[in-house]
């Protein structure tokens, strides 16, 4: 655990990671950059830090003993966690779309540079922080074909009234659909919104987080809803309705 002196020095990190000299190597060097950082060795100890320190993100290994990062990383997403970067040697294409699937921010294969991950640490809060910022500028609530988002409190609620679990950047392309109904949205630009236009971020990852998303507004005859434009983007067909 850190001094109390470090408090408020800084975002407070929590490095979730089973190799006791990469958590020291990475704790040092973000703690040099100005952030404070918490450790865990397991995903067992996640949850006594979230309530222990004001956690702004968490960075997560996927190989470790007992509960793996994959299924730390959706427990955490299911529960509206902060956000995670997970950080694994498992870093080919499918483990990297699997991650981003499971409600992953960002993914970084191991070794990375250190001075990457600072930059994808600070993009990641940085997008956070925008989101936050629209949501007290835009519109507060969006209505479409039954359902209701709560902008501000990053609720979206079904026809049924259940509420729809929805990652960061699940809520952000949805955001992204709401506010240009009726538009195509190119790869690129949903990557913006998505991710960040500084993000290590393909195609195919944006694919599979609209697949997802589709799945989430399947409530009813919605099959259409973000329609495909073959070799263009995507379109939102809904009509929307700001509150």
């Amino acid at each position: 655990m850190n001094a109390p002196a470090l408090a408020a020095a800084g975002p407070h990190l929590l490095l979730v990671d089973d190799d006791a000299g990469l958590r020291a190597e990475i704790s040092a060097y973000l703690t040099q950059h100005g952030f404070v950082v918490h450790l865990a060795k397991d995903a067992a100890g996640i949850e006594p830090a979230l309530r222990a320190d004001p956690i702004r993100l968490i960075i997560l290994d996927v190989m470790m003993p007992g509960e793996d990062g994959l299924a730390a990383c959706r427990r955490l997403r299911e529960a509206g966690g902060p956000p995670i970067i997970i950080m694994s040697a498992m870093g080919d294409e499918i483990d990297r779309i699997v991650g981003l699937e499971l409600g992953a921010d960002d993914y970084l294969p191991k070794p990375c540079s250190p001075r990457e991950l600072v930059a994808r640490i600070r993009a990641v809060m940085r997008r956070a922080d925008e989101r936050q910022e629209r949501g007290r500028s835009a519109s507060q609530t969006y209505e479409f074909a039954g359902y209701r988002l709560d902008v501000l409190r990053r609720q979206l609620l079904s026809p049924a009234g259940e509420t729809v679990l929805l990652t960061e950047g699940e809520f952000s392309l949805l955001t992204a659909f709401l506010d240009n109904p009726g538009r195509i949205l190119g790869r690129e630009e949903l990557i913006e919104h998505a991710k960040g236009a500084d993000a290590d971020i393909f195609d195919r990852a944006i694919d599979v987080q609209v697949s997802r998303l589709r799945r989430k507004l399947s409530q009813g005859d919605n099959s259409d809803m973000i329609r495909t434009i073959r070799g263009a983007g995507y379109m939102f067909t809904a009509r929307v309705r700001r509150g």
